[in-house]
């Protein structure tokens, strides 16, 4: 953590719609004029995707059927955490891009699947801003979640984050069902132990709730919409927080706990606006008087 340059990361799994988040934190940077240096979480994964096609294979043949992106060992961590150190030291690091399909192939020069070279990442920026699944990850031996300023959770229930991943990875990306159940199977004991342990270390969770039936993720054909659920939003430290002029904003919303917050889905993004515009701007005016 650091006044002088100052992290923000977004953490969930694949199909929380982090993205989402990101768009309307991208809406405050620029609505700000707050310049930010995005890092992907996909550009640290350890191996590019035949890599990972093989080191699957490998590992399932030695007898582990739950190798994936989720755990620390298909992932740079430690690298991860080196950047955050030296962007909060010196507003330095390297950085590079994991290129999903042809458009972005066109733009990188480099097949998808693969990374770009790492490169030296631009100097002047006012924040750095990460969003993937490793925002929040600590253990024995790295500690992601302690160099970060604002972390940030998105985690919908977990019927509604399978269908999510159901649609886009289907939809989106060409896969069969079974495909995407199989890596979800596949995925869930490094999501048990490795991506809901960093909700605990948040300092706001956004968790979509739907409000029609989503008890076989399995059959539905859409995915239901933010008119059609609730997002509770739990702060970890609910001091400062100023909850009568949420409320007062947020109509229709209320509060469950002395540090949590529904409101309709339809407000999620404005709620984002109200809550984290301020935490932002703080974080700007820190590092100003630090400098």
């Amino acid at each position: 953590m650091s006044a002088k340059h100052p992290i923000i990361a977004i953490t969930g799994s694949s199909g929380a719609g982090t993205t989402t988040v990101m768009r309307s934190f991208q809406h405050i940077f620029r609505r700000e004029k707050v310049r930010a240096q995005i890092v992907e979480g996909d550009s640290f994964h350890k191996y590019n995707r035949a890599e990972m096609r093989e080191e699957m294979r490998k590992q399932e043949a030695a007898g582990n059927l739950h190798f994936s992106h989720f755990g620390p060992d298909a992932n740079l961590l430690g690298e991860l955490e080196g950047l955050f150190r030296s962007y909060g030291a010196s507003g330095s690091g390297k950085v590079r891009k994991y290129v999903h399909d042809a458009s972005e192939a066109v733009e990188f020069g480099v097949e998808p699947g693969n990374f770009t070279e790492w490169k030296d990442i631009e100097s002047g920026s006012d924040v750095m801003f990460y969003e993937g699944l490793h925002g929040g990850y600590a253990d024995a031996r790295v500690n992601v979640a302690a160099q970060v300023d604002l972390l940030v959770g998105v985690v919908p229930i977990i019927n509604l984050e399978w269908i999510q991943k159901l649609h886009r990875d289907q939809v989106q990306r060409g896969y069969s069902q079974e495909a995407v159940m199989d890596t979800i199977l596949r995925r869930m004991p490094d999501y048990v132990h490795h991506i809901t342990p960093q909700f605990s270390r948040t300092h706001v969770n956004f968790q979509r709730v739907p409000t029609v039936d989503t008890s076989n993720p399995f059959i539905a054909k859409d995915i239901p919409s933010l008119d059609e659920s609730m997002v509770v939003i739990r702060f970890a430290d609910p001091h400062g927080i100023d909850f009568p002029y949420l409320l007062s904003m947020l109509h229709d919303s209320w509060m469950t706990r002395a540090n949590s917050l529904v409101v309709p889905g339809g407000k999620m993004g404005l709620a984002m606006q109200l809550i984290f515009t301020p935490m932002i701007l703080r974080l700007i005016d820190q590092k100003r008087r630090a400098t």
